[in-house]
């Protein structure tokens, strides 16, 4: 559409729907704020690019219920797309030119003539962007340039999977305007990871890539890494009269690669030692019976205690599973709230070993247990070490614990999220 139609749309009835569909509400403020939010987005687009033929395309964020940093062992997490997303809108140009601009990092462009790995570039957006391309050409796909422009909203260092947001969206696009549509969402999902393991340089699991493109509320078991075990899930915790809050600590993990990276690679060291390549496919029993050997072997005791980590975490989602299958809302908080506990004193993802002064994810913790107290429970979220926490509560005492928190961290930090029934998806 030509950005007069589009205007049109998005002020219609119809842009309504959109919004009760993405964004989970049918309340006034929220329609009028998202329309405002896509004209203007529209506006920076058409004031960077031209007017073109345009389309609209939402990524979400990702919460994690269950399976804190498991998926990178091929193990089981329990995860779900949010309202909260990055929006852009797009254009197809005759080139190779991929040209993507947002409101945090301004323009980046790439000729994708030049499929090379970059070092200079690794971190960054443009290796998303030319790595998305190398392994959708190396994979037989199409590709091609084009023009877009992003509102953030799924901001870089809040937890939330800014980094698979954006993937995933890149991948839809070549798969939009190439492929016809035909590359599936688990397929998308593995390119995502893919190049950023390879072109972004960070060695991370599937769950968020998946979570993202697969939407919804998702179990997935990763064992067979060619074909993940998926299902969806009709949940959402208003059914229960509890809000899920997600927390904003300020405190940007976009430069702990390294602790990252530390997690997945002291799980392995311990694969290693049974002869495996992932904990998965190592017998529980077997380490259980193992750990004074592990020790003399190893010699750390952190990898021994995440891989403990792993084990009862992986069990834990296989718990919540059922428990959803029950609609044991309880259960379920009671399993949450486990992980996080195991995320916290096991798996030792709070704060960053390399930077004991800056604990704002264990000061988030401390004062949401305070003010939640027998009202719900509160979590790490994701990959931890800085970012964001998660706070199930009790819709009654929401306003009461918001006041409280806002003390500690800004209002402004203390988001509701709802789950949303889609993953990143053309709108139009």
């Amino acid at each position: 559409m030509t950005s007069s139609d589009l205007k049109k749309y998005i002020e219609s009835k119809d842009f309504e729907k959109i919004v009760q569909d993405i964004y989970c509400s049918s309340k006034k403020k929220v329609i009028d704020d998202q329309r405002q939010r896509y004209l203007h987005t529209l506006d920076e687009a058409v004031k960077l690019y031209g007017d073109g033929d345009y389309h609209i395309i939402s990524s979400p964020g990702r919460v994690e219920i269950g399976g804190n940093h498991t998926d990178h062992q091929r193990g089981c997490v329990v995860a779900a797309s949010i309202n909260i997303d990055n929006l852009c809108f797009v254009k197809k140009s005759d080139d190779n030119i991929v040209s993507f601009a947002d409101n945090v990092f301004g323009v980046n462009e790439i000729d994708i003539s030049d499929l090379s790995i970059h070092d200079d570039e690794k971190g960054n957006t443009k290796s998303i962007l030319r790595g998305t391309a190398s392994r959708y050409k190396e994979l037989g796909y199409g590709i091609g340039g084009f023009k877009a422009y992003q509102d953030m909203r799924v901001l870089v260092g809040s937890g939330l999977s800014s980094s698979a947001c954006f993937e995933i969206m890149i991948t839809e696009i070549y798969n939009y305007f190439y492929n016809g549509d035909k590359v599936e969402a688990v397929e998308r999902a593995k390119i995502s990871q893919w190049v950023e393991n390879n072109f972004f340089g960070k060695p991370c699991g599937l769950m968020d890539q998946m979570a993202i493109s697969v939407g919804s509320f998702v179990s997935i078991d990763f064992y067979d890494k060619n074909k993940p075990k998926i299902q969806k899930h009709s949940f959402s915790f208003g059914d229960y009269d509890y809000q899920l809050l997600v927390i904003n600590t300020k405190a940007d993990h976009a430069d702990l690669t390294d602790e990252y990276a530390a997690i997945p690679s002291e799980m392995k060291e311990v694969a290693k030692y049974f002869g495996a390549e992932v904990l998965s496919q190592v017998e529980e029993e077997d380490f259980f019976k193992n750990i004074h050997k592990l020790r003399d072997v190893i010699k750390n005791d952190r990898s021994i205690l995440r891989a403990y980590h792993y084990f009862n975490e992986n069990n834990r989602v296989k718990e919540i599973n059922q428990a959803l299958k029950d609609n044991n809302i309880d259960k379920i908080l009671a399993i949450m709230s486990d992980s996080g506990d195991s995320s916290y004193k096991y798996l030792q993802n709070v704060y960053a070993a390399s930077d004991t002064k800056n604990q704002a994810v264990a000061i988030a913790l401390a004062m949401s247990k305070k003010f939640v107290g027998d009202n719900g429970i509160c979590r790490v979220q994701g990959g931890g070490f800085a970012g964001t926490i998660q706070v199930i509560i009790e819709k009654n005492v929401v306003n009461e614990f918001v006041d409280n928190m806002s003390e500690v961290f800004g209002r402004d930090a203390i988001l509701p999220v709802e789950i949303r029934n889609s993953g990143t998806k053309f709108i139009i």
